[in-house]
């Protein structure tokens, strides 16, 4: 019996090891789980405190929206030295040695007007026609490269009057909201957005801003030709018997 009683004893004084020792084992894993979370708690704070920042300097940019805050943003600009900042500009080129265009002092004061088309290479024979209806009218010539291609276009005469502009992928409202500022346009008469894939073989710019001025038109396209394949809208379809229809 003492025998007996001396084993329950020894199988007591084990499991109270084991007890002691699986509790040991929790403790030492608590200060562990403390550092874990204090590290990620700091990252936390890091990542959301950079987050704040940005958002706050986002909101010290100038934004397009606003005649107000362009003024708040123009007199911050003040301190620049004179001549760097002004209020207009153009698209006309000019020499390096030059501070008014070539082609202004060839032309006088006649009136001026702005063709810009988004191109790709695939359309280079269709665009050369336009070009070469709209150049001789004391046009400006500035083209939106979407598919990046711009080495084919050297080959033209044309070419280095043009302005070109290369982003892939973009669309032609994308090219017009960046390039086509209301500051850098306003000198202009008239702005002429255009597709590429637009037949001119019987359009006359000069008849058309005619037709416009005449009329009084502030926003107007040319009438499709009757036999055009992609007629999208039937208000769109040239009128026989009128010169311009509403």
């Amino acid at each position: 019996m003492k025998s007996l009683k001396s084993w329950k004893l020894l199988f007591k004084k084990r499991n109270a090891l084991s007890d002691g020792g699986k509790c040991g084992f929790k403790m030492k894993q608590l200060p562990f789980m403390g550092v874990v979370c204090t590290v990620t708690l700091f990252i936390v704070y890091r990542i959301t405190n950079y987050q704040y920042q940005q958002t706050e300097m986002e909101g010290k940019f100038i934004p397009f929206d606003t005649i107000k805050e362009s003024h708040l943003g123009s007199r911050s600009l003040g301190g620049l030295p004179h001549g760097i900042i002004q209020a207009r500009s153009d698209l006309e080129l000019r020499p390096l040695w030059s501070t008014s265009s070539s082609r202004s002092k060839e032309n006088g004061y006649r009136s001026r007007s702005l063709l810009a088309m988004p191109v790709g290479i695939k359309q280079k024979r269709n665009v050369n026609a336009i070009v070469q209806k709209f150049l001789p009218e004391n046009f400006t010539i500035i083209l939106f490269h979407y598919d990046g291609k711009l080495d084919g276009w050297w080959d033209l005469d044309w070419n280095n009057k043009a302005i070109h502009i290369v982003a892939q992928n973009q669309t032609k409202w994308w090219f017009a909201k960046r390039f086509l500022h209301p500051d850098v346009v306003s000198i202009y008469d008239y702005i002429f957005l255009w597709d590429e894939d637009l037949g001119v073989d019987h359009f006359n710019p000069e008849r058309y801003l005619d037709i416009v001025k005449r009329e009084g038109l502030e926003i107007s396209q040319p009438a499709l030709d009757p036999n055009s394949t992609d007629i999208h809208h039937r208000i769109t379809i040239r009128a026989r018997t009128k010169k311009f229809h509403r």
